[in-house]
């Protein structure tokens, strides 16, 4: 079968990077969506930040639109907005999401913006050669901090949890089953759906065998929040899976829109150019 997924693009994430799992994983679950629910993959629109993690745009034969270093999540936002009926999915890496980003982060799950947000959470910023993220462990050493980083981490479930995200979970870039069926989920929920992805980098941070020796996977999502911040707190197994979803929160452009569709429902140039006159008749 032709991976026609796949663009002509040549890929140049250094070989064993996670993100490969993260895009066979995502196109797994398109291909779901399209055989099980229907979801025409021209339906499906994606965008990206800036860093490795962002390459995936280049390799993915879908649409979107390519953003900037942490502006990946406020583009899909607009996406959204302009025509609710399209899918929207960001790419986003740990440094621009909750670092340059973590604003739009903030926001766009306190709104329950109907986009999904897969983070490429591998604890440094791999394009520019090993500096430490918000996500990377206190002692890190990289060319920005030689003698480990003063900082603790920040834990990106918690955080997430805590603003009001209807749909958190998290996956391991080396279980691609259980990544794939994540993602199917995660873009069939209505509503701002969060996807943290622990991703090693076999240049800079390769986790591999921590990942391999602490991940474990949760059979289904718990009922509270307080819950599922538990399961967040965990650091002697690392749980995978959904950690907590909610069905029935009025979604952002619900709120803001109704049921208008501004791609499908907007005035014709003849329309638009009469109110303009009736507006001018009015004011003279």
């Amino acid at each position: 079968m032709p991976d026609d997924l796949t663009t002509y693009a040549e890929n140049t994430w250094c070989p064993g990077c996670g993100n490969f799992g993260i895009f066979n994983a995502f196109k797994n679950a398109v291909r779901r969506l399209e055989q099980e629910d229907g979801i025409s993959r021209n339906n499906i629109l994606i965008t990206a930040g800036i860093g490795c993690h962002a390459k995936i745009f280049d390799y993915l034969d879908l649409s979107g639109f390519y953003s900037l270093h942490g502006r990946e999540i406020a583009t899909a936002q607009g996406m959204k907005l302009a025509n609710p009926s399209v899918t929207v999915v960001a790419f986003a890496g740990d440094g621009d999401a909750f670092g340059e980003g973590i604003e739009h982060l903030i926001f766009a799950a306190k709104r329950n913006a109907d986009i999904t947000v897969i983070i490429h959470d591998n604890g440094v910023y791999g394009l520019t050669t090993g500096q430490f993220t918000p996500t990377s462990p206190e002692g890190f050493r990289g060319p920005s901090t030689p003698f480990g980083s003063p900082e603790e981490p920040l834990n990106p479930i918690k955080l997430m949890l805590s603003v009001g995200a209807t749909f958190v979970a998290r996956g391991f870039s080396g279980k691609l089953k259980e990544l794939t069926d994540v993602f199917y989920q995660a873009m069939k929920h209505k509503g701002f759906s969060f996807v943290d992805v622990l991703q090693p980098c076999v240049s800079f941070n390769d986790t591999y065998k921590l990942y391999n020796s602490k991940v474990e996977i949760l059979p289904q999502p718990v009922s509270t929040v307080e819950e599922a911040m538990k399961l967040a707190e965990q650091t002697e197994k690392l749980p995978i899976g959904i950690f907590y979803q909610v069905e029935q929160v009025p979604t952002y452009h619900e709120r803001l829109l109704g049921d208008l569709n501004i791609a499908t429902q907007r005035t014709s140039k003849e329309q638009r150019w009469e109110s303009i006159r009736t507006l001018l008749q009015q004011s003279t």
